[in-house]
């Protein structure tokens, strides 16, 4: 039986002694009508699931907005009703929060993101930014979902829905505060993902509990005892650590359960905040500390506004135990978050829903071009991370993730000083950029006005910030360093054609290549994603290109219109071999295929090896000295992944007399780049005047020639 709304309405009195009663039964008897003859899976009612989201909102001590709408959550999705019909009888409030929640349920977020769903994450976060009720409203959902999961007959749906809820939904409890809602979704999502572990850490716990003799009710009251010998009221409760909690903690720490001391934790409320930390020194004083364990968030709160005083130590009966010592209203934030700070509006006020400044964090990468894969990694990012908190020489408070550098708090402190920074002084030291920040440092970035960001650096910083930054500068980077060779590569073509080549006209044929700017095709060709005769084509349709012809210029192979060899007859196709790339200058020897004409190869060529049988098909040849034409040479080059690097490697290709005919990249990672270069040159020697300038050249790695063997 569905019943009432009375249970709801006396719930609510307890903490809003105006809640309009007759509102409150309007609404539940809307839904109740809206809902009738539809079923979940348990086969119960379905209005028995906003009823239940409204108790759990009830018991966060929402206000009357938010159990409203969660009793018609789904009215709008599952029934006739429309979102105009909620304003008219309930204010636009009620409708903008059902509508906001209606959005959600519609997104099929999963934990491994395709673009799309990546791209419903971004709306989730749109949302929650202009009302956080809409995130509190979901949350409940799903709390009460993961209840009912097991009602579910599909294994493969219980599993998408328990990591969608891990990866997402209770990382965002977390992050407003709702312990009880975070723990909750953890053990129930942590039941379905990898339920013979969980069972096998409860089995465990047991086993623990009894065979150290742990008594739960003794130590609270030793405990007690000890803090009210120096005048302070306390009350101390004590639990087991939850399965998850500790099977992360083995993760995190990389230990087994025997090796994890502190499976039992106890809390302790006193009256004030002065009361927590003479609480804190009366426990030092009588029992042994766990060096590494303390943490004062009470001076330091974390983003969610939790605070706390935590401590480890060697408590009654020798066990080691971790204790939190805070005062009611300090506990009251840390079960509710962000819904303990609730104000209800009256009904004359003008109304803004609180913000709250790390979402607006994560919708500020919006504006920063990141695709939709990149927000959501990011985004990830910063919800998993706990906190360090540091100062700027000022005595400015940044709270940074874990793990962050010296280069994330740059970014942190504004994107302008994270793009020009070019050292870091922690605590009046200078030290890499890549360190680790502590807690209580002090950050000192030095910068310097034409400095850059460095691709490298994305290989470790921590913050979405950060590496939407790096990632949208080296891009830019990338696109204007090969747009250069680019437009080189298709100038050459045009004029081996006879036509002239005008930006202008490229420029409203650039969506045939699938980008919007003649910079991004020159890019392509520069990247060998697009070869120079698709371009001659597309703007030139009179021109029939030959995919033979295509392939051959791509890969820079040589003609007989290119050059003439000694010994091979008028009209034989010759061909220089891609396989070890001979230049005039070099000890040669030709191959005879049928079908193909002579193949140039060096002596020496690991290819020949596969010719030694047949003596007939090899032919004696050599340079026409008297009639040499540039010839494709290959070097295979490493290069340093940051600015300049490609510029100053094409302007030494240059300057040297070489000109590039094809660019291919291997392979990128955050510290190099490894292409193919097929050069235009005289001979051998004028290829290794080239290769000793390269390998002199600052952002040159290595340099060698495409057949060294």
């Amino acid at each position: 039986m569905i019943g009432t709304a009375d249970p709801i309405i006396e719930k609510m009195r307890v903490y809003h002694s105006a809640v309009d009663s007759r509102r409150l039964t309007r609404a539940f008897e809307f839904g109740k009508r809206a809902h009738h003859g539809q079923s979940r899976a348990s086969g119960e009612p379905y209005f028995t699931h906003p009823v239940a989201v409204a108790n759990i909102l009830a018991d966060m001590r929402l206000d009357e907005d938010t159990i409203i709408t969660a009793l018609l959550h789904d009215t709008v999705e599952d029934c006739d009703v429309t979102l105009g019909a909620l304003d008219s009888e309930f204010g636009g409030d009620v409708a903008q929060l059902v509508d906001g929640v209606t959005k959600l349920s519609r997104l099929a977020i999963k934990s491994l993101p395709s673009s799309a769903q990546a791209e419903n994450f971004r709306k989730l976060l749109m949302a929650m930014s202009e009302d956080v009720r809409v995130l509190l409203v979901k949350l409940a959902d799903r709390t009460h979902n993961m209840r009912t999961l097991s009602f579910i007959p599909k294994p493969e749906k219980r599993m998408r829905i328990a990591r969608e809820t891990m990866d997402i939904y209770a990382p965002l409890a977390e992050r407003i505060g709702l312990t009880q809602i975070q723990g909750e979704l953890e053990e129930s999502a942590f039941e379905v993902l990898n339920g013979e572990m969980r069972q096998s850490i409860i089995m465990r716990l047991e086993y623990l509990t009894s065979e150290a003799k742990i008594t739960i009710p003794t130590i609270s009251v030793e405990l007690q005892s000890t803090i009210e010998r120096v005048g302070i009221e306390c009350s101390v409760t004590g639990r087991m650590k939850s399965p998850y909690s500790i099977w992360r903690k083995m993760q995190t720490k990389a230990v087994t359960m025997e090796q994890l001391a502190d499976i039992v934790a106890f809390r302790i409320l006193v009256p004030t905040l002065d009361d927590c930390y003479r609480a804190l020194g009366q426990l030092h004083q009588q029992y042994p500390t766990v060096m590494g364990r303390f943490k004062d968030y009470v001076s330091t709160p974390k983003r969610n506004g939790y605070q706390s005083l935590h401590t480890g130590i060697l408590g009654p009966q020798n066990h080691r135990i971790e204790v939190q010592i805070r005062t009611p209203e300090m506990h009251h934030v840390a079960e509710h978050g962000v819904a303990a700070h609730w104000h209800y509006k009256r009904a004359n006020s003008d109304y803004n829903p609180p913000k709250y400044k790390w979402i607006q964090e994560l919708v500020g990468l919006l504006d920063e071009e990141a695709g939709a894969e990149e927000f959501f990694e990011h985004t990830k990012m910063d919800l998993y991370h706990d906190q360090v908190f540091c100062f700027t020489p000022r005595g400015d408070l940044i709270a940074m993730p874990r793990g962050a550098t010296a280069v994330d708090f740059a970014y942190a402190v504004h994107t302008q000083i994270g793009e020009t920074c070019t050292g870091v002084r922690i605590n009046g030291k200078t030290r890499q950029l890549a360190t680790e920040l502590q807690n209580g440092d002090q950050i000192e970035i030095l910068t310097q006005a034409d400095a850059k960001p460095r691709a490298e650096w994305e290989s470790f910083v921590k913050t979405g910030r950060a590496k939407s930054a790096i990632r949208r500068f080296t891009r830019a980077q990338r696109v204007t360093e090969f747009s250069r060779i680019g437009k080189a590569l298709i100038e050459k073509t045009f004029r081996e054609h006879d036509r002239p080549f005008r930006t202008r006209a490229l420029e409203r044929s650039v969506s045939a290549f699938g980008v919007s700017r003649a910079e991004e095709v020159f890019a392509l060709v520069g990247e060998d994603r697009l070869s120079p005769l698709r371009v001659l084509e597309k703007l030139h349709p009179d021109i029939v290109i030959d995919d033979r012809d295509t392939r051959n210029r791509t890969l820079g192979q040589s003609s007989q219109s290119k050059l003439k060899i000694k010994g091979t007859n008028t009209g034989t196709a010759v061909t220089i071999a891609r396989c070890c790339h001979p230049l005039p200058g070099e000890a040669i020897v030709g191959i005879f295929t049928t079908g193909k004409g002579i193949t140039v190869h060096k002596v020496g060529c690991t290819t020949l090896s596969k010719f030694s049988d047949a003596p007939e098909l090899w032919f004696d040849v050599s340079w026409e000295q008297d009639s040499l034409r540039t010839v494709n040479g290959r070097l295979n080059t490493v290069l340093s992944n940051e600015p300049g690097s490609l510029a100053s490697l094409a302007t030494v290709i240059s300057q040297q007399g070489g000109n590039i005919s094809n660019i291919h990249l291997t392979d990128r990672t955050p510290d190099f780049f490894r292409f193919e270069l097929d050069l235009e040159v005289k001979d051998v020697e004028h290829m290794r005047a080239i290769i000793a300038v390269l390998q002199a050249n600052k952002y040159v790695e290595s340099v060698e020639r495409g057949d060294a063997e």
